[in-house]
């Protein structure tokens, strides 16, 4: 009953998502083929309208691609004459893809290992260097430090590529610059929370029976300690994919988010569509992962949604 509940929430999200934006683009003033109006004869135009339904009043333009989503056609592209909206999120999805998880799992360990550190050298030097570096993590956003790293770890030191796609190399920097911020976020979750954990009871039992800090950390610390990490895994993917809009232009990356971008500034609407809906569907889904994983974290959770 309880993933029923989940699962039609995600449905209700979705359409929500879906509605919005599409009545947002529709109410910004413009025209996507308003750049070669005068090149075009007006009968061509019409035609052209009428290809992308452009023609038709707004509720039957709505119900129209309500009708394509539900079998999974996002339309063509109005830029890309001869490719379609799937085609081009397949292509970028691989790119995005590896950025995503690979910026993900380096935030992850980073993060978690930082700030389990920290809390262990609680009012230390250590803890007030790692907290110190965990605040201009979050205070510099990555397309702000994307530059940054090109800069100097690129073109300065020649250490990486500068931009591009093509081998694990040029996956580096983008990682990187997407991965700074969450684990700053992580470091001090995982911090705040240790510390809460190392003053409970039975932490103090483990002390008692002989058992090393680290065994008690990674036993009985940090597994409790990952619960409000896994609350804000949520938003924080999507901090992570937001953040590939902007990086994956800098780094000239063939990703999703290239195609987003170059579609906003072309009033590409199916294509500004498909990938909000495409990009909000994974989030959907991630929360809902992360909701599921709860009860694999605490089996109390799973034992309290049982009433539910």
């Amino acid at each position: 009953m309880y993933v029923l509940k989940r699962l039609f929430t995600m449905l209700v999200t979705l359409w929500i998502i879906v509605t919005l934006t599409f009545v947002i683009m529709h109410i910004i003033p413009g025209d996507p083929f308003a750049t070669d109006s005068k090149a075009i004869p007006e009968s061509v135009l019409e035609n052209m309208r009428a290809r992308y339904n452009l023609d038709k009043p707004l509720p039957t333009q709505y119900i129209l691609y309500l009708k394509s989503l539900l079998t999974l056609d996002l339309g063509p592209s109005i830029q890309s004459k001869t490719t379609d909206v799937n085609t081009l999120i397949a292509r970028g999805f691989l790119p995005s893809a590896i950025l995503g998880i690979q910026s993900m799992l380096l935030a992850l360990v980073a993060g978690i290992a930082l700030g389990t550190i920290a809390a262990l050298n609680h009012n230390r030097t250590f803890d007030y260097i790692s907290m110190f570096v965990a605040m201009i993590g979050i205070s510099i956003p990555s397309f702000i430090l994307a530059p940054l790293l090109i800069k100097y770890m690129a073109v300065k030191w020649g250490l990486l590529p500068v931009a591009s796609w093509g081998t694990w190399r040029h996956t580096i920097l983008p990682s990187l610059a997407l991965a700074v911020t969450p684990v700053a976020i992580i470091a001090r979750f995982v911090r705040t929370s240790m510390l809460e954990v190392l003053h409970q009871e039975y932490i103090q039992t483990a002390e008692a029976k002989g058992l090393s800090t680290w065994k008690i950390v990674v036993r009985h610390g940090l597994r409790n300690s990952l619960i409000p990490v896994l609350s804000f895994m949520g938003p924080l993917f999507a901090s992570v994919i937001t953040g590939t809009f902007v990086v994956e232009k800098i780094f000239a990356i063939p990703g999703i988010g290239k195609y987003f971008v170059d579609s906003i500034f072309n009033r590409d609407y199916p294509v500004i569509m498909g990938t909000t809906i495409f990009y909000s569907a994974v989030l959907v889904i991630t929360l809902f992962l992360i909701d599921m994983s709860y009860r694999f974290v605490d089996p109390r959770i799973k034992l309290a949604s049982k009433g539910d």
